[in-house]
């Protein structure tokens, strides 16, 4: 599934399930502290969004998408033992893109894929409005965090530290 497919499956998800969101063009950029500026959001309210892959055993690997404030990052350790884990890292820019449907700094809090398993700290939650790169460089999405709960309905648990 290429970017612009990915796109358009977002933005039908979120009109059929009635979502209040806003589209916000922009430069290409796919850093989250950059692209927060030129949307003009507090980086804490952007959705970060990284693929992690998580050893199980010596044979079973497990990708999560995971979701943090941006102003954070992930908690690789947490992750790996809120799985059961023996080893958590991100996962190689050619499996996030394919398994994500977009390129590396657009990867949406959305998980369109069987084996992509989507886990979000409750912080984000708390949030008036999560703001991300909607599987594009060029345009973002602002949208009510309780509407991304309602129509994603993720595996919620603390994955998000401190950024370092």
């Amino acid at each position: 599934m290429g970017s612009e497919e990915t796109y358009d499956k977002l933005i039908e998800l979120l009109d059929r399930h009635g979502a209040a969101y806003r589209l916000i063009d922009h430069a290409p950029e796919g850093r989250t502290e950059i692209v927060s500026a030129m949307r003009g959001n507090d980086v804490s309210d952007a959705a970060k969004c990284i693929v992690v892959m998580v050893k199980l055993g010596k044979k079973v690997t497990k990708h999560v998408l995971a979701v943090v404030p941006g102003d954070t990052r992930v908690d690789l350790n947490g992750l790996k033992a809120l799985l059961g884990g023996t080893y958590a890292a991100f996962a190689s820019t050619d499996v996030a893109e394919r398994l994500a449907g977009s390129v590396a700094g657009t990867i949406l809090p959305f998980s369109f894929h069987p084996d992509l398993e989507l886990i979000v700290d409750p912080s984000i939650q708390e949030k008036e409005e999560i703001f991300f790169n909607a599987a594009r460089l060029d345009r973002s999405i602002a949208l009510r965090a309780k509407d991304y709960m309602a129509v994603c309905s993720p595996r919620l648990a603390p994955i998000a530290a401190p950024a370092s």
